[in-house]
């Protein structure tokens, strides 16, 4: 904070910056509202937008943006927020796993437009009526597949399931962290997220 960004960013000062970076961990996984932040902090909208993207320049964090799709009814809303570093997520098992699941699936795509040339992106899945996926991935603007992350259930998410009929996503994956885990579930696979992780590239 008082080394790289001081001396890159012309910031008068790195106090709220610092308070930003305290704060994001609590809001891995949800909506990244601006203005709620905006009115916890008093401070104005603009002043967080800034800082908030100066971080992210800076590696700390990065937003996954929902798919828009009329299919879904989806919303352009808020994007999601996760850590690069997700050690730092240590009061929340469950969102310290999505954290890593969607970290490891955004480089998924970043290696496979840098070496393949493949136009691939990483979005979430939400409708006007609260289903939501936590990870779809596209290819060419298309449905490739859908990741609903679980701490340990095996039953199949009904969200993943809505989602895959109405957008036709070709693959549907439900990670688990118990060890051990692959099955099927009708259209669904059900893996350890070892093993998951380990078969992207």
């Amino acid at each position: 904070m008082r080394e790289d960004i001081r001396d890159i960013e012309n910031i008068q000062s790195l106090s709220m910056v610092e308070i930003l970076a305290d704060i994001l961990p609590q809001k891995v996984g949800s909506l990244l509202s601006i203005n709620a932040m905006r009115e916890d902090l008093s401070v104005s909208h603009k002043a967080i937008a800034h800082r908030v993207d100066i971080l992210e320049r800076f590696y700390y964090h990065f937003r996954i943006h929902p798919f828009v799709a009329s299919r879904i009814r989806s919303l352009k809303k808020e994007p999601k927020l996760y850590l690069w570093d997700w050690s730092e997520i240590n009061r929340n098992e469950s969102a310290r796993l999505e954290n890593m699941v969607a970290a490891h699936l955004l480089k998924l795509c970043h290696f496979l437009y840098d070496v393949h040339g493949y136009r691939t992106n990483l979005y979430f899945l939400r409708d006007r009526d609260g289903r939501e996926v936590d990870f779809l991935v596209t290819e060419q603007n298309m449905p490739w597949f859908a990741v609903e992350v679980k701490s340990e259930s095996r039953d199949v998410s009904k969200n993943l399931l809505y989602f895959g009929k109405r957008l036709k996503i070709p693959y549907l994956y439900q990670v688990v962290e118990s060890v051990g885990v692959d099955m099927r579930r009708g259209s669904v696979r059900i893996v350890s997220v070892d093993k998951f992780l380990a078969s992207l590239i």
